[in-house]
C-alpha cells in the first residue's frame, strides 16, 4: 500500500525574490531578458507595457512579470524566444519588447500568458493578455468564454499606435474592484 505525501505549502514571494530574478535593476547580469525580438525575428514588432497595483490602486515597485508566448506564426519554434521577465520600476512599470504572437491552432486567439510575482502573495498568479484588435478571435476563444462578459476587459491589452511603434497597454491590479482576472493552474 502505497503512503500519499502532502503537498509542500506553499511560502510567500520574498522579500528576496525581485533581487534574484532581475539583478539588472540592482546593477548585475540579467538571467532573462524582456526582449524577446530582434531585428531578424519575424512578425509584427510590438511593445507591451503595463502598471503593477495593489487594491489601492498603488504601485508595486518590486513585483516580477514573466510572459510566454508563440511566435508569430503560432508556434512554439526551438531556439525562439518566447519567454521573458521584467521587474517594475519604483512607479510599477513593466514592459517587454516582442512580436505579437499567432493564434495556436486550437481555437485559442492570439494571447500571452502572463505570471506576476510580488511580496505577500502567497502564490504568483496567471492571467492572459489578449490583444483589443483580435475581437473575432477574441470572440470565439474558449478561455475567455468561460469569464464572465463584464470581467473579460481586465484581460485585453489596448493597442496604441505611437511615433516609435505599435504599443499594447496592460495593466494589471492585484485586488480590489476592478482586479486583474486570474486563472488557477
Amino acid at each position: 500500500m502505497s503512503q500519499m505525501l502532502k503537498q509542500t505549502p506553499s511560502q510567500t514571494v520574498g522579500p528576496y525574490f525581485a533581487y534574484a530574478w532581475t539583478p539588472e535593476l540592482y546593477g548585475r547580469p540579467p538571467l532573462a531578458t524582456n526582449r524577446l525580438a530582434t531585428s531578424a525575428t519575424p512578425g509584427e514588432h510590438i511593445r507591451i507595457e503595463g502598471v503593477v497595483t495593489d487594491g489601492e490602486g498603488a504601485p508595486i515597485r518590486d513585483c516580477v512579470v514573466e510572459i510566454w508566448q508563440a511566435g508569430a506564426d503560432g508556434t512554439h519554434a526551438p531556439g525562439a524566444a518566447g519567454f521573458g521577465r521584467c521587474g517594475t520600476t519604483d512607479e510599477g512599470l513593466y514592459f517587454f519588447e516582442t512580436v505579437k504572437p499567432g493564434a495556436l491552432g486550437d481555437g485559442q486567439a492570439p494571447h500571452i500568458a502572463v505570471t506576476v510575482f510580488a511580496r505577500g502573495m502567497l502564490s504568483h498568479a496567471f492571467t492572459r493578455l489578449h490583444f483589443s484588435d483580435e475581437t473575432a478571435a477574441n470572440d470565439a476563444d474558449p478561455v475567455l468564454a468561460t469569464v464572465p462578459a463584464d470581467r473579460r476587459d481586465t484581460l485585453i491589452a489596448r493597442r496604441i499606435e505611437t511615433p516609435g511603434g505599435v504599443v499594447y497597454r496592460f495593466d494589471i491590479q492585484l485586488q480590489g474592484e476592478r482586479e486583474t482576472v486570474f486563472f488557477d493552474c
